[in-house]
Formats: C-alpha cells, structure tokens, sequence
C-alpha cells in the first residue's frame, strides 16, 4: 500500500527535522591554546581602528621580557607541545610563578599576580571565552601578544596600552587546571614563540 502525499509531506518534514537536529548537536573539535576575536564570533572589521598615535608609528616595538616580571617564573607548558601544537596555530607558553623555590609552580604564589603588557597596541578585552577564559590581547599594527586565563582586568577594551603596564592578574578562567598565564606572540599574524622575545626574562 503506497503512502498518501500527506504521509510524504509529513515523512520529509520529519528527515528535514532529523537533519537540522543533527547539525546542531555536533560540535567542533575544542580549540586548546589560541583565542582570537574569530572565535568569540567577533567580525575583524568591527574592531576599534588603532589610534593615530600607535599608527603614526613607523616601526612597531617588539614585544619583549617576562609579562610577570618575576625571577621565580616557571614555564608549565612549553611552546609547541600538548595542547599548544601545532604551534603555528596554538602555540604559546603557561607561566606560573616558584614562590617556593622547589622549581615547581605553586598555585598558591601565582593567583591574582599582576600580568604586564610587553609592548604597546590596543587593548581587546574578551572575558569569559572558551577555552581561554577572560583573554587580553594587546594589538598594534605589527604585532600581537595574547593573555589568557586572567582572573581580571586592569584596562578596558581599546584603551592605548604601553609596554610595562599592568593589563590584568592570573587566574584559572576558562580551560585551566590551575592558575596560570597563558601567553602568545604573534607578529605579521605569524605565531611566533616568546622565548624568542625574551619571554622568561625578569630583569626589568
């Protein structure tokens, strides 16, 4: 016995249904290590334009020393490894600080330590991303250095920010297992790693 085209009608309906039920509770592979304004759907084009002051600049600054600014920095993820690889793409290190001084990090000495930029550029301010929690980033037309898992923020979106200025403090937002600073650099949109910008460096 054939169906009616009622029953047809109704069968379709019911795949189209099916499909779009589907579609939506597929999710995409978790993103470890890199957050950028793509992934919090923020159009490129929408951002603030840099100011004439950053922009008149004929060359940027490079970014350059320790975003903690503290002899007792550890590395607790290296550049290119675990969940920061490919490295072209997610790569970038965790910092934590050693109070202690058994080379380990210690959760207890990292919470709320002060993170400083270490360049100039403009602020973005993302809080509460996944995975990176509430994720800064400082911008200028050449370079770009990321901080992510902040417990919060010393400035606001688009505000000018110059090189050793407090931007925010550690904490464990987001994907994290502890508190920690995940840090990148990226120059010309090329991931770069901060060891190459003299990122454990605390002689400031």
């Amino acid at each position: 016995m054939g169906l009616s085209h009622t029953q047809i009608l109704l069968l379709i309906l019911a795949l189209i249904g099916l499909g779009i039920l589907v579609q939506q509770t597929q999710s995409p592979p978790p993103l470890l290590s890199r957050w950028d304004g793509s992934m919090m759907g923020v159009s490129r084009s929408a951002k603030p334009s840099i100011s004439a002051a950053f922009a008149a600049q004929p060359a940027a600054e490079r970014p350059s020393g320790n975003p903690l600014r503290d002899r007792r920095t550890v590395i607790t993820q290296g550049y290119g490894v675990g969940s920061h690889a490919p490295a072209s793409v997610w790569g970038g290190i965790d910092l934590a600080i050693d109070s202690d001084g058994d080379g380990k990090a210690d959760p207890q000495g990292t919470w709320h330590v002060p993170v400083y930029a270490t360049h100039d550029g403009i602020a973005r301010v993302k809080p509460n991303t996944w995975p990176g929690g509430n994720y800064l980033a400082i911008e200028n037309e050449q370079y770009k250095t990321a901080y992510a898992h902040l417990d919060s923020y010393a400035v606001v979106d688009g505000q000018p920010v110059v090189r050793g200025q407090v931007i925010g403090y550690v904490g464990s937002t987001g994907m994290s297992s502890g508190p920690h600073l995940h840090y990148e650099v990226w120059e010309r949109g090329v991931n770069r790693n901060p060891l190459d910008f003299d990122a454990l460096r605390s002689d400031e």
